[in-house]
């Protein structure tokens, strides 16, 4: 399996996260998931490997302020999931998943190269 990527088109992370592997020769996949929603069990897979839904939801976004403050404390696992395919965007990007299951977020050069070995 190749290397994914799951974010937004217009992200700019997404964008550069993109141009860096192509720049190193990393073969991926785009999925954008407001277009290609994750089914909820990949929510769920996505949050045990990144340490939980808050560390998963970028809550400094307009998005995340601008949602009802009941919203804004989920409950459980279900909520949590209906919160996310209602908004997507509240997922930090870029989220890479690996051939080997690996699931990693945010995109910087150093975290990259560490991640892909590239030198």
């Amino acid at each position: 399996m190749a290397t994914k990527i799951y974010g937004l088109a217009n992200c700019d992370t997404c964008r550069k996260a993109r141009k860096w592997l192509d720049r190193f020769g990393i073969e991926h996949e785009f999925i954008d998931y407001r277009e290609h929603r994750q089914d909820p069990e990949t929510l769920v897979g996505w949050k045990d490997r990144l340490g939980g839904w808050d560390s998963m939801v970028n809550k400094s976004s307009t998005t995340w302020r601008q949602l009802p403050e009941h919203r804004k404390a989920p409950g459980s696992d279900a909520e949590w999931k209906l919160l996310l395919k209602e908004y997507p965007q509240l997922i930090r990007r870029p989220v890479v998943v690996t051939g080997d299951g690996e699931v990693t977020q945010r995109f910087s050069d150093n975290g990259f190269k560490q991640r892909f070995g590239v030198g």
